[in-house]
């Protein structure tokens, strides 16, 4: 597996080996031994999965301390465009944001640790997304930051009134006002 680091401090893209032959192709998207020889210390304990339309953008949420989660996320079906935002005080790259097109075709993973805003758009027909996290859902320490906030400038690649967004995700702050518990 080939890990490469970010301009952003600890967010890494993960691209797995992949043996192809005539039935198709194999690869390991996760092996705890390798994530540990790169420097990758974690213990996943949650997998989630979401399938979505073109047009649809989840996001930007994150869980606050003590329940923050690092995710690995990963596309079954379709492609996406995985957007995260540095949230953590003190950071180099506080309040920037880094955007990668995930699909099934380029199997590519992006490990989004603790102190990261995540959401994603579809730009495909459809869209899986799988995600494993090393922490539990905790529905108090949910939290996020407003998609289109226009102080982020994010790109989401989706025109504007083909943007399908969740009423909750409508309703989220602005990145100034979001709360916040993380400190680089």
């Amino acid at each position: 597996m080939q890990v490469t680091t970010t301009h952003i401090p600890d967010l890494k893209i993960l691209e797995p080996r992949v043996f192809e032959d005539s039935r198709g192709y194999f690869f390991e998207s996760y092996n705890q031994s390798t994530f540990q020889q790169n420097g990758i210390g974690l213990a996943f304990v949650q997998d989630n999965q979401s399938s979505s339309s073109y047009g649809v953008i989840r996001g930007l949420h994150y869980q606050l301390s003590p329940h923050a989660q690092t995710k690995l996320v990963r596309v079954l079906n379709g492609t996406i465009l995985d957007v995260v935002v540095d949230i953590r005080k003190g950071s180099p790259t506080f309040g920037q944001h880094y955007s990668i097109e995930l699909s099934a075709e380029n199997k590519k993973q992006l490990l989004v640790p603790r102190g990261f805003a995540h959401g994603f758009s579809v730009l495909s027909e459809k869209a899986v997304v799988l995600y494993k996290c090393d922490g539990f859902y905790n529905k108090e320490s949910d939290a996020g930051i407003l998609y289109n906030d226009p102080a982020l400038n994010i790109d989401w690649k989706i025109p504007g009134d083909k943007a399908i967004v969740s009423e909750k995700d409508q309703v989220l702050p602005l990145f100034k006002d979001c709360r916040n518990t993380f400190t680089y």
